[in-house]
């Protein structure tokens, strides 16, 4: 019996990995090879090589045995993104006209018509405010918001407000309507007025996403997700105009589809959510999109996948997680990958803000242990985002293995047997 127990651990984790094995190179070369093909274009947003493979992602997921997300019909989660050009903008103060370039608004409304009595809520950015991060947050109010600007801050508002003039119109996907108005010294406000008008263009996106309902606890989350988006056509390059964007991202949908047809034959005890999103490369708003549509305290972890194609710095048979020490995710990936050679390392490359610059971002700033794994040598790869991110470029072998680690560390998470901890909401940063 003795020798029994010693045994066990060692022959669970050889079931694990023999599970594993079922990840196919042959098929990770079919679909990343797909994915980052010329027809595809470069899988540009808005453009038809991302609608060409919105097509082959909805069919994959359909092959997988995948069911759409509860209240869905299909695999297209659709929504908008709104094309904003100010129009007019009409501001008074105090009964008295006041400037125009006091003012901008965030929002997707055509027509704006607000007075002190208008219900908004009321927001202030002080003199000690991060501007920047403080706008970023504030755009994403839930509710119609009204927020007063002090006059410290009035360079930085000056030259956004500018910005905004000079670039002519703005995408947004916000719901709500944010009123921005630079104060004037010390100067009290009794009664306000504001108008504005801006033409509103809108445009369709599709975030591609399916489930595996768990078998025991159906009402918790756990998501694997990548972008399907890319950069499209650049200038030529040798006669190269098309950014294929293989390892950014079509490695890490690449994955999402394997584990999908992998925990489809293993049937885990949460459910699993697979996401493919769209629009990661112009401000997120796939991502933004999807996570309004959940709970956010039903989501035990999310595992966002991007750029695995080729070795990490540390090796092979390794990649990183960013912002591996806001929770204990990692740990648990780790503890699960013990007596293997894989290894997951905390993100070597704190200075490039890995953890505010992909899709994991919107939820973890909800407080769930939303974390992207990645193998990139993000500070001296030279094919991000060139017409060189191709296919040749790809270590199949390599990639088929992280994806193997990914399906082995995740099992004691989909199974309900461990249970990331919450990321610290107030610690987390507004990037976007």
């Amino acid at each position: 019996m003795r020798k029994y127990y010693t045994l066990l651990p060692a022959l669970c984790l050889v079931s694990l990995m023999a599970q594993g094995q079922k990840i196919k190179k042959s098929e990770v070369k079919r679909i990343l090879s797909t994915l980052a093909a010329d027809d595809m274009e470069g899988r540009a947003t808005f453009k038809p090589g991302a609608e060409k493979a919105a097509v082959f992602l909805e069919k994959e997921f359909a092959a997988a045995g995948l069911q759409p997300l509860a209240g869905d019909h299909d695999f297209r989660q659709s929504f908008f993104q709104y094309d904003t050009k100010p129009l007019r903008l009409d501001l008074v103060l105090n009964g008295q006209p006041a400037s125009g370039d006091r003012l901008f608004v965030s929002g997707v409304e055509s027509n704006i018509s607000w007075t002190q009595d208008t219900k908004v809520e009321v927001a202030q950015i002080s003199a000690a405010d991060n501007f920047d991060n403080k706008v970023r947050e504030l755009k994403r109010a839930a509710h119609n918001t009204l927020v007063w600007v002090d006059s410290e801050q009035s360079e930085k508002f000056t030259q956004y407000a500018k910005g905004l003039l000079q670039r002519g119109s703005e995408k947004q996907d916000s719901t709500s309507t944010v009123v921005f108005i630079l104060k004037q010294g010390a100067e009290a406000v009794n009664n306000w007025s504001v108008r504005a008008g801006q033409e509103v263009t809108r445009l369709p996106l599709c975030n591609i996403a399916g489930m595996i309902t768990g078998s025991e606890k159906p009402d918790e989350y756990v998501i694997f997700s990548g972008h399907y988006d890319h950069i499209g056509i650049l200038a030529p390059v040798e006669q190269d105009s098309i950014a294929n964007g293989a390892d950014d991202d079509a490695s890490g949908v690449t994955a999402v589809l394997m584990l999908a047809k992998y925990f489809k034959e293993h049937p885990p005890v949460r459910s699993i959510l697979f996401v493919a999103f769209t629009g990661e490369e112009i401000g997120g708003y796939g991502s933004r999109y999807f996570s309004r549509q959940l709970d956010p305290e039903k989501i035990v972890a999310m595992f966002n996948i991007e750029m695995i194609g080729k070795e990490s710095k540390f090796g092979k048979n390794s990649a990183f997680i960013t912002g591996y020490e806001r929770s204990d995710f990692g740990q648990i990936l780790g503890r699960n990958l013990a007596s293997s050679k894989f290894r997951f390392h905390p993100d070597p490359y704190p200075e490039q803000q890995l953890f505010y610059r992909s899709d994991n971002a919107t939820l973890a700033r909800l407080g769930v242990p939303a974390h992207t794994i990645s193998t990139t040598q993000i500070d001296k790869d030279t094919l991000y985002h060139s017409v060189n991110d191709e296919m040749e470029s790809m270590d199949l072998d390599n990639i088929t293995s992280i994806i193997q680690a990914i399906a082995t560390s995740a099992t004691s998470i989909v199974d309900g047997k461990d249970t990331p901890s919450r990321i610290d909401k107030t610690a987390v940063s507004s990037r976007r």
